[in-house]
């Protein structure tokens, strides 16, 4: 029997603009609020959230999308919204975690935003086909308050205090490119977490080499339009072309070349990179990195001989220039001194070999920019291709550097999430078992008669009575029942607050009395 492929997660992810008069109408679709609230259609809200709201909306976002459709000019865009489908191998609380994560990512502090995670049942398959709205507003946030009305006026860039907010359109093929590919990192980066071997890739069908046309969306409609015998070889074909991603997917880790020796190498590797930490491998980037691009070019020698050719003949020029500008102030002050013969030789009347002479060079430095300036122009585009040329030798002679301190980037800001992880768990962890174990050093050193722990000792009086109490009762308990004990006052909230509470009495007390 063959054995069985990891799941594929399917990719989705869209973006889409609503315009004047749709945007209080779509935050309530996406909330499951006004004309969609208990009906049973949309009985499929798993979680909606919103942030990053004016002060004005940020106990109801939708202030903010009647606002904008309202004040928001007539041909503008009131939300930009990106539609992702969201992995059916996470659970409701690991889907939420991934969609805050990309929002933080995706707009951050930036955009005011509100999201909801929907679960209708699939069309075709079993199970539910969760899914994401992330609405936000092209209008990015600043440090200046504004009322509904300015919030939305054309920004000021001389006085921003006095217009609205700046809009970021993000309406580029390239910011699109980089918001998809964002998406499948971040997607990967929660799976892998969770456990799960399934991944997705944002590149298009033909990118991952697969040869086949992408699958039109039909809907629920349609599909219940489809025969038994189409619902079945559509359900086959999807399984077929699984089958063919997730070997292509294969075939690249073991390097398309059919190299074993060089995928060998490869996932050595990439092995020995994620033993390294994060400041083993800022080290190793640090070491890997090159100069820039534009100061490579600079030392080029077919760049460095072009630019001192092109200084040369600028030199030329300006020369001239400054020769042509003296002979003509040179003249000027002959005239002003001597104003009779210098009007007696423009009537030609009479004939100053002086001027004549400064005509002379005038027209001498004339020729001489007119000579050179056709070479120079020659020479600045002869730098100008050597430059570019430059740029593209060493930036493909870099590529494979540029890619290997991407994939260190990516296996840093893995580790870094990680650690990140990591410590807000052991703080976690700290916060649960800290007052346990507090009162479990206070129980043992009343227990040993330490030093200040003796009944008419002042720290021992200090401590507030119910806590003495508590300590003393502790210690004449069983060993088994002190166990009980101090796990139900990690476990019990309300246990924990409560004596975390008398043991911040404890210390305030005692430091008042040492400040006495």
């Amino acid at each position: 029997m063959r054995g069985k492929h990891p799941p594929m997660a399917s990719y989705h992810c869209t973006v889409r603009v609503g315009g004047k008069g749709k945007a209080a109408v779509h935050a309530a679709y996406l909330a499951r609020e006004g004309p969609y609230q208990g009906r049973h259609r949309y009985e499929d809200l798993e979680a909606t959230a919103h942030g990053n709201m004016p002060a004005w909306a940020a106990h109801n976002p939708a202030h903010l999308w009647q606002a904008a459709d309202e004040h928001e000019r007539a041909n503008g865009a009131t939300y930009r919204e990106i539609e992702v489908a969201l992995p059916r191998e996470l659970g409701p609380a690991q889907r939420r975690a991934l969609v805050e994560a990309f929002v933080a990512e995706e707009l951050g502090a930036r955009h005011a935003y509100q999201w909801a995670i929907h679960t209708p049942p699939a069309a075709l398959e079993r199970g539910a086909q969760p899914h994401a709205h992330i609405m936000y507003s092209e209008r990015t946030r600043d440090d200046y308050e504004r009322d509904p009305a300015q919030y939305f006026r054309r920004y000021h860039a001389a006085a921003p205090q006095q217009g609205g907010c700046r809009k970021d359109s993000a309406g580029t093929a390239d910011r699109l490119a980089a918001t998809r590919q964002r998406w499948a990192e971040i997607q990967n980066q929660h799976l892998a977490r969770h456990g799960h071997a399934a991944r997705v890739d944002h590149r298009s069908l033909q990118a991952r080499g697969l040869d086949r046309q992408p699958e039109r969306h039909l809907g629920p409609s349609r599909v219940q339009g489809l025969s038994p015998h189409e619902v079945v070889a559509l359900l086959a074909r999807r399984a077929a072309e699984g089958e063919l991603e997730r070997a292509c997917q294969q075939v690249s880790l073991l390097d398309r070349s059919g190299n074993l020796a060089t995928a060998q190498a490869v996932w050595t590797e990439r092995q020995r990179l994620e033993r390294l930490t994060s400041r083993e491998l800022a080290q190793e980037m640090a070491r890997l990195r090159p100069r820039a691009i534009r100061e490579l070019v600079e030392d080029d020698p077919a760049v460095r001989h072009a630019a001192q050719e092109t200084r040369t003949l600028e030199a030329q020029v300006r020369a001239a220039q400054v020769r042509a500008a003296h002979a003509v102030h040179e003249a000027q002050r002959w005239r002003e001194d001597h104003p009779l013969r210098a009007t007696a030789h423009d009537a030609g009347a009479f004939q100053s070999a002086y001027l004549v002479d400064r005509a002379r060079v005038q027209e001498d430095a004339r020729q001489e920019q007119a000579r050179v300036a056709p070479h120079l122009a020659a020479a600045e585009h002869r730098e100008q291709l050597a430059r570019r040329a430059a740029a593209a030798r060493l930036t493909d002679e870099h590529r494979p550097v540029q890619e290997k301190l991407t994939e260190l980037e990516e296996i840093q800001q893995a580790k870094v999430s990680q650690d990140r992880a990591a410590e807000g768990q052991r703080r976690v962890e700290l916060a649960r078992t800290e007052a346990a174990e507090t009162f479990r050093l206070l129980a043992l050193k009343r227990q040993l008669g330490m030093h200040g722990f003796h009944d008419q000792s002042p720290p021992w009086q200090a401590t507030p009575p119910a806590l003495r109490q508590l300590v003393d009762q502790f210690n004449r308990q069983s060993a088994a029942v002190q166990a009980a004990l101090l796990a139900r006052l990690r476990d019990d909230p309300q246990v924990r607050a409560q004596m975390a509470d008398l043991l911040q009495q404890r210390s305030r007390a005692l430091g008042r009395g040492r400040s006495r």
